[in-house]
């Protein structure tokens, strides 16, 4: 299994990236955890990380979740050596994932090692075992915009830990954080009993076969 989590973009390991890939090709864009945002923004926010990705030497398309449905889910992923989920909001980006059923998809790929997971901010939390504490960062009632189901409260489980991200330090403070989020995220875990690793906006967290490590 092959993972690379960050708390922004490539932290400053987009090398490693690029070691869990091989030589980059199609790469798929998730950016469904900006699917309550207005088009305009949704679509300035693909962009930024379409040229990202294109600058990094991969060839990004998009796979629009609102579009794939539990029946073509395996599909939607076909030809795809990695995928890349963007930030936003992470119980958003929970609902598109169980809805169309990539959820189940990526667990798969994952397991048989057919696929790199790269996300960031609500992209690596949603691999957590819960959404615990995210509510500090990401309003829950956003996902209102777009369905009346349930705010889900499960992650994907596929690390054992809930990542903070954004994190400060007095060497490395998160400008993406100017409200304190990430503290109260992470007093949430410890007053639920519940695991987690805190990333700064350099650092990410990567799986490569049975290691992890934060880099």
């Amino acid at each position: 299994m092959r993972l690379f989590l960050a708390s922004y973009r490539f932290g400053a390991h987009g090398d490693r990236l690029l070691e869990l890939v091989g030589t980059p090709g199609r790469i798929g864009v998730v950016a469904a955890a900006a699917d309550a945002w207005p088009v305009a923004a949704r679509t300035a926010a693909l962009t930024s990380d379409v040229a990202l990705l294109t600058e990094a030497g991969f060839d990004p398309v998009e796979i629009d979740l609102r579009a794939v449905t539990p029946t073509t889910a395996e599909a939607a992923l076909a030809g795809l050596s990695a995928v890349w989920v963007r930030g936003g909001n992470t119980f958003v980006l929970r609902h598109r994932l169980a809805t169309s059923g990539v959820d189940h998809v990526l667990r798969e790929r994952l397991r048989r090692d057919d696929l790199v997971y790269a996300g960031y901010s609500a992209g690596a939390c949603v691999m957590g075992p819960s959404l615990t504490g995210i509510d500090a960062a990401d309003p829950p009632a956003e996902l209102a915009e777009i369905t009346d189901d349930p705010v889900q409260q499960d992650g994907l489980g596929v690390i054992d830990d809930v990542l903070v991200p954004h994190w400060s330090t007095p060497t490395a403070p998160s400008a993406l954080d100017p409200d304190g989020a990430a503290r109260a995220m992470a007093d949430a875990c410890r007053a639920a009993g519940v695991r987690y690793r805190t990333l700064t906006d350099d650092q990410v967290f990567v799986r490569d076969g049975d290691d992890d490590r934060v880099l």
